[in-house]
């Protein structure tokens, strides 16, 4: 494998990419990632249609995992702040939990994989946080990258 860490310099330090040789292209990722409950509290979300005291489950969590992308350079220290053209979070019901899916889309010299795999993560956090007083065990799941285009080379999961 010739591939090596794009994040440090010859000297082991921490560096962010220098993409400005890079061609700019469409570039688009696809992550998920999945909150599980017990079943007695998803049965009980689903009674009351994903409605907290705090608003809509769902869409508070859309909306933080929107923001949460669009603050991904701020959190995650080597990421390039990106010019944004696209997000769309769905979360979807699945047995026992919520099936949360981040797209995000660019016309940049770099990829959006962060941004979306960021949305998703904070999406999941939200529901956790909305949804706790039901119960703490509540999982955090199979968070990934399932695709993503544009650039150097494709990925699809």
């Amino acid at each position: 494998m010739n591939k090596k860490l794009s994040h440090i310099d010859k000297s082991g330090n921490a560096s962010m990419v220098d993409v400005s040789n890079k061609e700019i292209s469409t570039r688009v990722a696809l992550a998920s990632g999945r909150v599980l409950f017990p079943a007695e509290v998803f049965s009980t979300l689903q009674e009351q249609e994903f409605l907290s005291k705090k608003g809509s489950i769902t869409q508070t969590a859309i909306i933080a995992g929107i923001q949460a992308v669009k603050r991904t350079a701020d959190l995650i220290p080597l990421c390039h702040q990106l010019p944004l053209s696209k997000i769309n979070i769905e979360i979807v019901p699945i047995a026992n939990g919520l099936q949360i899916s981040c797209e995000v889309k660019c016309n940049e010299r770099t990829g959006v994989e962060m941004e979306a795999l960021t949305g998703v993560s904070v999406a999941a956090l939200t529901i956790y946080d909305m949804c706790k007083a039901l119960s703490h065990d509540i999982k955090i799941s199979d968070i990934q990258l399932d695709k993503k285009t544009g650039g150097k080379s494709d990925f699809s999961r």
